[in-house]
């Protein structure tokens, strides 16, 4: 069992995660979807990590046991990639590579919440939902009390993102206020932080940790990345000029962690 951590010690949970990153520059294998590519792996690149992205079935179980953790995003849910995240999740789970799932849309798609089903069985380190994803699987909606039980059932982390981003394990639980508006108008930014948080699933082998660090860091980043853009176009630029230049002092300053 993980120990509990205090919030005095979580924006430093952050640095730690961005400076082994960047000294160890994980390998994170993304099957994600066909409009979020390109931005995960340049958010992955700029924080220090090396993406793969490929879905083909013959090659995904060698990228996968090549790797040091696994992103499934649901968003994008066509055969190809149903077909590769079976696969993907039985070489992690053979090989002890921890897994991020985002169950992208399973609120709008019965097939594809029952799939996100199946898949949260098998083990996920960390499930990263909205609140719409969230009821749809859970039954209930988001409540820091709901999140700790849906926790607690299925074994899994819970990062839920939304005004205030809410963690829980089932008996530990934290609140990044980090962010700004402009992350929700660029494709492809709450699925570039899952990316990352399973980035830091493969330097942090405590989830909780691991989810707090990536989303202060997305976080933070998307802030400071805001104070220097027009709009949603110079802010998709800045944020990875951001990533690449995000240094200890400015995560520590500006951290926002409650429990």
């Amino acid at each position: 069992m993980h120990q509990p951590t205090k919030v005095r010690d979580l924006a430093q949970v952050a640095c730690a995660a961005l400076e082994r990153l960047r000294g160890e520059a994980p390998r994170v294998h993304c099957i994600t979807n066909a409009v979020a590519q390109n931005f995960t792996a340049n958010v992955l690149l700029a924080a220090g990590c090396v993406p793969s992205m490929t879905l083909s079935v013959e090659e995904i179980g060698a990228f996968v046991a090549g790797a040091d953790a696994l992103l499934v995003n649901l968003g994008t849910f066509d055969a190809e990639r149903r077909a590769a995240a079976e696969i993907a999740v039985a070489t992690a789970n053979r090989e002890g590579l921890p897994w991020v799932l985002d169950p992208v849309f399973v609120d709008r798609s019965p097939a594809r919440a029952e799939f996100a089903r199946t898949v949260i069985a098998r083990g996920p380190k960390v499930v990263r939902f909205n609140a719409g994803e969230f009821a749809a699987l859970a039954g209930a909606e988001a409540t820091p009390g709901t999140l700790a039980a849906f926790a607690r059932d299925n074994g899994v982390t819970v990062a839920l993102s939304g005004e205030i981003d809410l963690i829980s394990d089932g008996d530990r639980h934290a609140g990044i206020e980090n962010g700004h508006a402009l992350m929700t108008r660029v494709t492809a930014m709450g699925c570039a932080g899952s990316a990352l948080l399973a980035a830091c699933l493969a330097v942090e082998d405590d989830p909780l940790r691991a989810a707090v660090g990536a989303l202060v860091i997305i976080g933070v980043a998307g802030e400071v990345a805001a104070e220097q853009s027009q709009g949603p176009g110079s802010f998709a630029a800045a944020i990875l000029d951001t990533l690449f230049n995000l240094d200890a002092a400015t995560l520590t300053a500006r951290a926002r962690i409650t429990q």
